[in-house]
C-alpha cells in the first residue's frame, strides 16, 4: 500500500497482486511506452530462463545415463574428496579419482558453480561450490560449507543453475520500475525509450558534481582520434554508446574514460561487465595506469594476478584487521570458558561475546566502507553489482563494458544504483547475450540494452582503427559487418606470415581448407562433431608448431560446437597431451562463444557442419561468423565443407571472396 500523499504512476508501478498473462511471442518493442509492460515481459522471460535451466539440469540428473553425463562433460562420478586449507576464509576441497588417475574430459572451469552430492542431487543435501582451478588429475573447489564426512565414501559433482542471477535481475526490475524504492535511476524513461526525443535527451549533460580540488587530466596521447572522440562525447553525455569492432580497443578506451572521470573527482564509479573475464580485463587496465580500483566478488572467480585488488584481500590487509583479529581471539577464549562458568558469570560472558560480535561487525563495516569510499572505480560483474556488501550504496556513474553480451535485466542490476550517467561499451555486430532457454531467446531476452537503445536512435560512437588483424584478415569483416569503416592500425609487415603452412598466397595469410567429412550428432543430441575436420586441424596445428615460428600459446583452435571441442581435446590428448610438459601444453581449444574478446597469433577454425541437406544450424548467425573471422592476428585457417556452407548467404559471400582472392587451399585437403 502506498503511503498517504505519495504519488504513483499507475501504468509504471510494480504490479500488485495477480499478473495478467504476458504474451512473449509478440515482437519485442524497441521503445516501451508503458513501464508495466516492460516489467511484466522481462519478469516472465527471466523466470522462463531460470525454469528451463533448472529443468534441464534436473532432466540430466534423472534421465541421462552416467555414461551420457560423463561424455557430455557435465558430471564427474565416484570421486574422493579431501580438505586443503582455506581460500580467503572459505574451505578448499579437492576432488580426485580414487586411483589418482587422470580425470575424464569435462567442462568444469575456474569460476564455475558446481553442485556437490553423493549419488542423487535431486533427493539429498546438496552443497554448492565454485571451481578454484583444475589439473589433469584433480579439481579444487571453494565452498561456504564443508560437506560432512568428507573423506568417507564417494562424491559426484554437477554443473548447476544460477538462481542468484535470476533473483538479482528480478530485484533490479522491481527497483527500476518502483516509484517508492530508494534505488532506481533518473534515466528510467530515457532507457525505456518512452521520451519524445530520445537522441537529444541522451546527449544532455549528466547532472553530477565532482569533488572539489580535482581537475581533469589531459587525454592520453596514446588514444587515436576515434577513441579520443568517444571519450570526449561520453564525458559530456548522460547516455553514451561506444561501439568497438574487433581489435579496436574497446576495453582500452573504457579504461582511459574511467581514468578521466576519476581525475575529475567523479568517483567511486561503478564499472561492470557480464563475465568475470571481462571485469578482470577492465581491472587489469585500471591497475596498470594507476587508477585505484577495488574488485567486488569472490576472489576464487578473479584472475590470480589481480586477487590483491579484491575487496576480500584489501580487507584482510587493512590496518584495522589486527584489532578485529584480537577481538575474535578474545571471543574464542570466552567461548572456551563458558562451560566452566555459572550463573551471573556465564550471563556476563554471553553479554561480552555478543558485544564483541557487534564490535567486529562495526569494525568490518567501517573497513569495507572506507575501502569503497576511497576507490576511484569499483569493479564487478553486472550481477555482482547486486551483492549485499554494497548495501544501498549509490553510483551516479555506471560504465558497462562488453555491454552487448549482457541481457537487459542483467544490465539493470548496476543501473538501479542511482545511475545518472551511463556508458555502454560493446559491439552489437558480435555475439549477443547468452540465453539457455529457446523460448526466452525467442521472446527477446538475447537483445542487449545497447542494441535496443541503438535501434531507438541513440547513435553508437564507433572506434574505427583496428590493431589486431593482418589487413587481409580484416578485409571481409570490415566490408560485410562494418560498412568498410575499419582502418588498419597495423601493416602486413607488422603481422608476418607464420611458417609451417603452405599458404595459397604467402602475402595473404588466410586459407580455407575444404574437407569432405561427415558431421555427427553427439550424446547430448544438441551438439555436433566432425572427425575428418578434427584430424585436419591436428595436422595443421602440428605443422605450424613444428616450423618453430609459433609457441603453442600463440595458436587458438575454435569451433561453434562443444561436441567438436571435446573431440579435438581428445585428439590432441592422444597426440601427446596439453598438460604441463606435454607437446601441446598452452594450446587453447574453445567454442567461438568462449572466444569473444580474445585473440591469438593464429586461429584454426573448424566449422563442423557437413551434410546433404545444406543445414548450417547456428553457423548462420552472422555475429558468430564475425567473431570467428576476427580473432587472429597473423594467420587464419578455416576448415569446412564448402557445399554445406554455401547454403547460407553470408558464408556463400565469404567463400566467393576467398575464391576471388585465390585463398582456397585445395592442395591441403588430402594430405
Amino acid at each position: 500500500m502506498a503511503k498517504k500523499g505519495s504519488v504513483r504512476r499507475m501504468d509504471n508501478s510494480v504490479p500488485q497482486g495477480i499478473q495478467k498473462k504476458v504474451d512473449i511471442t509478440s515482437q519485442m518493442p524497441i521503445a516501451w511506452k508503458k513501464g508495466q509492460e516492460h516489467f511484466e515481459r522481462f519478469t516472465k522471460l527471466i523466470k522462463i530462463e531460470l525454469d528451463d535451466e533448472t529443468a534441464m539440469v534436473e532432466e540430466r540428473w534423472k534421465k541421462w545415463t552416467k555414461q551420457k553425463l560423463v561424455a557430455a562433460g557435465l558430471t564427474l562420478f565416484e570421486l574422493t574428496c579431501r580438505s586443503q586449507g582455506r581460500f580467503y576464509g572459505d574451505p578448499i576441497i579437492v576432488f580426485e579419482q580414487p586411483d589418482r588417475n587422470r580425470m575424464p574430459q569435462h567442462r568444469f572451469a575456474q569460476g564455475d558453480i558446481v553442485l556437490i552430492s553423493r549419488t542423487r542431487p535431486w533427493g539429498e543435501k546438496v552443497y554448492e561450490g565454485i571451481v578454484l582451478d583444475r589439473g589433469p588429475t584433480r579439481i579444487r573447489v571453494v565452498v561456504n560449507e564443508k560437506p560432512k564426512d568428507l573423506k568417507k565414501g564417494r562424491w559426484r559433482i554437477d554443473k548447476g543453475a544460477n538462481r542468484i542471477a535470476h533473483d538479482r535481475m528480478h530485484e533490479a526490475l522491481i527497483t527500476f520500475h518502483s516509484t517508492d524504492s530508494p534505488g532506481g535511476t533518473p534515466l528510467r524513461d530515457l532507457l525505456l525509450g518512452s521520451l519524445h526525443d530520445v537522441v537529444t535527451s541522451a546527449a544532455r549533460p549528466p547532472e553530477i558534481s565532482g569533488k572539489s580540488n580535482f581537475s581533469q587530466t589531459p587525454l592520453d596521447a596514446i588514444l587515436n582520434s576515434s577513441q579520443k572522440s568517444a571519450v570526449e562525447q561520453s564525458l559530456s553525455s548522460r547516455l553514451s554508446l561506444i561501439q568497438g569492432p574487433p581489435g579496436t580497443g574497446k576495453t582500452f578506451t573504457a579504461v582511459h574514460l574511467l581514468r578521466q572521470l576519476a581525475s575529475m573527482g567523479k568517483g567511486p564509479i561503478l564499472a561492470c561487465a557480464e563475465s568475470n573475464v571481462a571485469v578482470d580485463n577492465l581491472l587489469e587496465g585500471l591497475v596498470d595506469i594507476g587508477v585505484n580500483a577495488v574488485r567486488i566478488g569472490k576472489p576464487v572467480k578473479v584472475r590470480e594476478s589481480l586477487r590483491n585488488s579484491t575487496l576480500d584481500a584489501l580487507v584482510d590487509n587493512h590496518p584495522l584487521q589486527d584489532e578485529i583479529e584480537y577481538i575474535k581471539s578474545q571471543n574464542d577464549d570466552l567461548r572456551k570458558e563458558l562451560n566452566s562458568l555459572k550463573g551471573k558469570e556465564k550471563g556476563l560472558a554471553h553479554r561480552d561475546i555478543k558485544n564483541n560480535f557487534k564490535d567486529i561487525r562495526r569494525l568490518e563495516d567501517n573497513v569495507i566502507a572506507s575501502l569503497l569510499d576511497g576507490a576511484d572505480v569499483v569493479c564487478a560483474t553486472t550481477i555482482g553489482a547486486g551483492h549485499h556488501i554494497l548495501g544501498d550504496r549509490k553510483f551516479p556513474i555506471v560504465l558497462i563494458d562488453e555491454a552487448t553480451q549482457a541481457s537487459e535485466p542483467s544490465a539493470l542490476v548496476p543501473i538501479i544504483r542511482g545511475c545518472r550517467q551511463l556508458i555502454l561499451v560493446g559491439d552489437h555486430k558480435q555475439l549477443p547475450p547468452t540465453v539457455i532457454s529457446e523460448q526466452a531467446e525467442q521472446g527477446g531476452l538475447n537483445q542487449s540494452l545497447f542494441e535496443r537503445l541503438n535501434k531507438c536512435g541513440v547513435p553508437a560512437h564507433m572506434l574505427t582503427t583496428q590493431y589486431r588483424m593482418h589487413p587481409v584478415i580484416r578485409e571481409f569483416p570490415s566490408a560485410r559487418f562494418y560498412d568498410n569503416r575499419l582502418e588498419d592500425g597495423c601493416s602486413s609487415k607488422d603481422r608476418p606470415t607464420p611458417a609451417g603452412l603452405l599458404w595459397p598466397d604467402w602475402d595473404n595469410p588466410l586459407a580455407f581448407i575444404p574437407v569432405d567429412g561427415n558431421e555427427l550428432q553427439d550424446e547430448e543430441g544438441s551438439s555436433r562433431s566432425n572427425y575428418a575436420e578434427a584430424a585436419k586441424v591436428l595436422s595443421v596445428v602440428k605443422n605450424l608448431l613444428e616450423a618453430g615460428d609459433l609457441l603453442t600459446s600463440d595458436v587458438g583452435v575454435i569451433t561453434p560446437y562443444n561436441g567438436q571441442v571435446r573431440v579435438l581435446s581428445d585428439l590432441f590428448q592422444q597426440a601427446g597431451g596439453r598438460d604441463i610438459g606435454e607437446p601441446y601444453h598452452g594450446l587453447e581449444i574453445k567454442s567461438v562463444d568462449g572466444y569473444q574478446g580474445r585473440e591469438k597469433e593464429v586461429i584454426v577454425f573448424s566449422t563442423v557442419r557437413a551434410n546433404d541437406d545444406g543445414e548450417v544450424g547456428f553457423l548462420s548467425d552472422r555475429r558468430r561468423l564475425n567473431v570467428a573471422l576476427t580473432r587472429a592476428r597473423r594467420g587464419l585457417v578455416i576448415v569446412g565443407h564448402p557445399n554445406t556452407l554455401r547454403h547460407d548467404g553470408t558464408w556463400n559471400s565469404w567463400l566467393d571472396w576467398v575464391d576471388e582472392r585465390n585463398l582456397f587451399a585445395w592442395h591441403l585437403s588430402q594430405d
